[in-house]
């Protein structure tokens, strides 16, 4: 489908400024959404909202359809002592969150609007909360360690395990309830100053999800629940030996045998939530790069075979049309984009790739009107990292590649390279595509400390925080005078 000419920001809501060591939907959000429209900008992109799991990355959540606590405002909390105003320190900020929310929480009676939203959401939350009350009550292993009735499911077990965990799951009935209602809240604020809401649901969920527990039938694992084959991708931009992302594959025979319900739930909770959805990883439907479970790299995969238009026409017949962008980045071929297009997804194009000398549909002479265009992605280093990197340890590039990359985007761009982070925005808001997101790092001119994440990088991902005080407002005055110009 088309979207309207427009441009956005790229923000995680951990990155919002406020006192309590991570941005969540309070205040600062709503003065967010405030400061969006001053701008000039349409578009609020986040990335995943679930609960966070291994690495703190939004792509490795406890569940698909539940909300992260720690983006939940609690009234009076400051954080951890000590802490940077510009980063996450997640070792710190979680169990001071936590306990925080949990007294919080206990203040507030199960009532009636907690029983309705309980009963509004049967089809995930009472899964979710009894998994999470029983990973606590694991010790936050892995649902294929747990005792063998939790791990297998076994009825009589879980009648057993909801008794004696009756309390904590009570209190994450609370804690999805209170999340909802300030997302919401949050939202309505956005609509109201003519900003819409983008969020980003990743093809693939983390094994250790309840997602996974919850319906083993419709992934590839084995009997104790382990891997047969998990996701990735091959070698790329990013690394040398491809990127081995643990997450399992579904069973896309079951899933179509079962007319695709769990992706139908899945989409439709997505656009409960917001007015665009950027779909990760769209080549996988297509076909998928399937690595052994056991792999230790993801260079000796192959690709496979995916559900293709099927699961599609089974969406848009369930759900209408679909407000999707597609992101097909990496090793796109003609059948990707066959299906793309068949369905009208816009797709994506990353300014930074674009001056690498090859054939690229990334330069903006080669845009066209149904595109979504970024300086950069959460991927990506800042626009000002990659500008001023020498190709040394941040990807595949060489030294020499790199120095080719720069001379050509000078001569495209007619820049001498000052203020970069401007030349690029700039160049994306006037071109014809439709759709610009810019990241919040690249308004600002951060350099690659600002980077949001780094792939394949085990850990020190998604701490990026900004602060109000680098939001001046002769920034703020730029780009609305672009977005004006450019008609966004």
């Amino acid at each position: 489908m088309s979207f309207a000419r427009a441009a956005g920001l790229l923000l995680h809501p951990t990155s919002l400024p406020g006192p309590s060591g991570i941005g969540d939907f309070g205040p600062d959000a709503h003065r967010f959404v405030q400061w969006l429209a001053d701008a000039g900008l349409k578009i609020w992109q986040v990335l995943p909202l679930g609960p966070t799991g291994y690495g703190d990355s939004p792509y490795q959540c406890f569940s698909a359809f539940a909300g992260n606590p720690l983006l939940i405002h609690v009234p009076g909390f400051n954080g951890p002592s000590g802490g940077s105003d510009r980063t996450v320190d997640f070792g710190a900020v979680i169990p001071a969150k936590q306990a925080a929310l949990a007294q919080w929480l206990d203040t507030i009676p199960f009532d009636d609007r907690i029983r309705h939203f309980v009963h509004e959401h049967e089809g995930w939350l009472p899964d979710y909360a009894l998994f999470m009350a029983l990973k606590q009550a694991h010790g936050g292993v892995s649902w294929t360690e747990w005792e063998a009735g939790a791990r297998r499911r076994d009825p009589q077990a879980l009648e057993d395990w909801r008794r004696r965990l009756a309390a904590p799951i009570e209190r994450l009935y609370k804690e999805q309830c209170v999340f909802y209602a300030q997302f919401h809240a949050l939202r309505h604020a956005c609509r109201e100053r003519g900003i819409r809401l983008m969020g980003d649901v990743p093809i693939y969920v983390a094994h250790d999800s309840a997602d996974v527990w919850a319906n083993p039938s419709l992934f590839r694992l084995r009997d104790d629940g382990t891997l047969t084959v998990q996701a990735g991708v091959p070698p790329d931009y990013f690394s040398e030996t491809g990127q081995l992302w643990g997450n399992p594959l579904y069973d896309w025979e079951r899933m179509a045998a079962e007319g695709y319900r769990w992706w139908i739930a899945r989409m439709r909770a997505g656009l409960a939530l917001f007015d665009l959805v950027r779909l990760d990883h769209f080549r996988g439907f297509e076909a998928y790069w399937e690595v052994p479970g056991d792999a230790p790299t993801a260079v000796n995969g192959r690709w496979v075979q995916g559900p293709g238009a099927a699961l599609f026409h089974t969406l848009t017949a369930a759900l209408g049309t679909l407000p999707i962008i597609a992101e097909n980045l990496g090793l796109i071929t003609p059948e990707v984009e066959a299906l793309r297009a068949q369905f009208g997804y816009p797709g994506m194009a990353i300014l930074q790739f674009a001056f690498d000398g090859q054939d690229s549909n990334f330069i903006p002479h080669r845009y066209v009107r149904d595109l979504v265009v970024y300086t950069g992605t959460h991927d990506n280093d800042t626009t000002m990292g990659w500008w001023h990197s020498t190709g040394e340890g941040d990807s595949t590039r060489s030294a020499d590649a790199v120095a080719r990359e720069k001379a050509f985007a000078r001569r495209y761009l007619d820049t001498d390279g000052t203020d970069m982070h401007w030349t690029l925005i700039r160049a994306t808001l006037a071109s014809v595509a439709n759709t610009v997101l810019v990241p919040m790092q690249d308004v600002l001119g951060l350099g690659s400390e600002a980077r949001m994440n780094l792939p394949g990088r085990q850990s020190g991902n998604w701490g990026f925080r900004f602060t109000w005080a680098q939001l001046t407002p002769a920034i703020t005055e730029r780009l609305h005078e672009l977005t004006s110009v450019y008609e966004r």
